[in-house]
């Protein structure tokens, strides 16, 4: 990793001695698809910044049950860890690597240092809470307001996006989990757009067709 390469992954950092000091104290991790990056009631001990791949978060409950609350894409941090490193709580949610993934580990020490010495890592910090404010948002809305079939079809519009491709490698299961429901509802509900040649249902992937957003009404 050079100067350049993080100026291209982190386009909202254009100080070069924040940028300097990310590339001398930052550790690069990598993580395969799969891996877990944070554990509930763990302590956090870096904020991760990724820079390739992605991270999907989301919230457990006593039950074991999962919700998935919101990705991290390159150039993207947790807010929720940085609340946790600044005020010295164990983590409260599970961070899992989406795919292979390659993350710059910030030691939580200098994250304290670097909103007092660094206007652009102060800004970087309030812009991540501001998005994923907005994100948590917008989950909540579709938990409470939103019918399972419209969720469904948002999360299938969000794998086209985040992953550019009109096939989804995923098992009704994890998609289940993520959506905070049961995999046979999944399951009547992915027949049911297969039913209407939306979709293609395989062993573990969803073809999914090109024009999908605009038949699901979707901006």
């Amino acid at each position: 990793m050079d100067f350049e390469y993080l100026k291209e992954k982190l386009p909202t950092i254009s100080d070069p001695n924040l940028l300097a000091a990310m590339l001398k104290e930052g550790q690069l991790i990598n993580f395969e698809g799969g891996k877990g990056i944070m554990e509930p009631g763990k302590y956090v001990k870096m904020v991760p910044i990724v820079l390739e791949g992605a991270i999907k978060v989301l919230r457990q409950g006593e039950d074991g049950k999962e919700l998935f609350l919101y990705y991290l894409d390159p150039g993207e941090t947790c807010a929720l860890s940085l609340t946790c490193c600044t005020a010295s709580r164990p983590s409260e949610v599970r961070a899992v690597a989406e795919e292979k993934t390659l993350v710059l580990a910030i030691p939580i020490q200098f994250h304290e240092i670097w909103l007092e010495k660094y206007k652009q890592w102060k800004e970087f910090v309030n812009l991540t809470y501001q998005h994923r404010f907005q994100e948590l948002l917008s989950t909540l809305d579709a938990v409470a307001f939103k019918k399972m079939d419209e969720r469904l079809m948002d999360y299938i519009i969000k794998k086209m996006r985040q992953y550019k491709s009109t096939e989804l490698y995923t098992t009704h299961q994890e998609i289940a989990l993520e959506l905070g429901t049961s995999r046979e509802v999944v399951s009547r509900l992915l027949k049911q757009l297969e039913k209407r040649k939306w979709i293609e249902l395989g062993r573990n992937v969803i073809f999914i067709r090109e024009d999908f957003e605009e038949l699901a009404g979707k901006p």
